[in-house]
């Protein structure tokens, strides 16, 4: 039996939390899928054949699916939990090249992989693109052996992408809407990023977030759910969280940090005198 609880869900890709409490060793056939997956064992393990190898798949082995395979899954020693990450095609194609040569299948999972599965997992409730394009050039490093989408002339790209950020441009909302406006790949500007200013795209973007929030909670914006749609956090959870990584207090703190809460009285009080007492008050 098959259970999928969704992590995180954008068109660009999905990751999903897979739990199969199955316990059979002969082999079930799956239909051929149309999408680029990449499975990660959390616990247990099970057997997978395609193009007649057969691999033992655990925590230290996972495995690249790719359009069209015919599979075969076997259960020896009972059931086992995945993380599934299923990627569209043309984020696919811009991490892995047009055409990619590949080595094989199966991914060992060393340290470094295995601490972008965690970060993943961690980030998806947010946003998790970058976090995902870092777990999957992992992978891609692995199994493809063609090379992969490169360039130069990063302060030029990572220019232009700072621009878009500080446009507020809606292909600023994730690191691959705005890889695809700047036409590279999103594994080459979250590094030109990285190398050029020393953070990280999403944590740039967040901080430009951050700081339009200060902007609104000084002029007394009244509603962090309005504030949080609005400049295009996931919700308001997600903002409060974003804003203390950052600034170390909630946005109801930073409202009495920034006097806000005073300034709305004053505002309120000087839009309820009379005419008269207000002209009581200049003589």
């Amino acid at each position: 039996m098959l259970s999928f609880i969704a992590l995180a869900a954008r068109p660009e890709f999905t990751v999903s939390a897979v739990d199969c409490r199955d316990d059979h060793r002969g082999w079930s056939a799956e239909r051929p899928r149309a999408d680029v997956r990449l499975v990660l064992v959390r616990s247990g393990g099970f057997r997978r054949r395609v193009r007649g190898v057969c691999t033992d798949l655990d925590r230290t082995v996972g495995y690249l699916g790719l359009p069209g395979e015919e599979e075969h899954f076997s259960h020896p020693a009972g059931g086992d939990v995945c993380t599934s990450i299923s990627l569209r095609p043309d984020l696919w194609r811009s991490l892995a090249g047009e055409a990619p040569l590949l080595a094989g299948s199966s991914l060992y999972v060393d340290g470094r992989l295995d601490l972008a599965h965690r970060r993943l997992l961690l980030a998806a409730r947010d946003d998790g693109a970058e976090e995902l394009v870092g777990l999957v050039a992992r992978a891609v490093q692995q199994v493809v052996s063609t090379p992969t989408p490169g360039g130069s002339g990063d302060s030029a790209l990572v220019a232009k992408a700072r621009g878009v950020i500080g446009d507020d441009h809606p292909a600023a909302s994730g690191l691959i809407p705005l890889a695809d406006l700047l036409t590279v790949s999103p594994y080459r500007l979250s590094r030109a990023f990285t190398r050029e200013l020393g953070v990280s795209l999403t944590r740039y973007r967040n901080g430009m977030r951050v700081s339009r929030a200060l902007d609104r909670l000084a002029e007394g914006e009244p509603s962090l759910a309005a504030l949080a749609a609005d400049l295009g956090f996931a919700d308001q959870a997600h903002l409060c969280r974003t804003v203390r990584e950052h600034l170390g207090h909630t946005p109801t703190a930073l409202r009495r940090l920034l006097g806000a809460n005073r300034t709305s009285s004053q505002t309120k009080e000087c839009a309820d005198a009379s005419p008269t007492n207000a002209h009581e008050l200049l003589v």
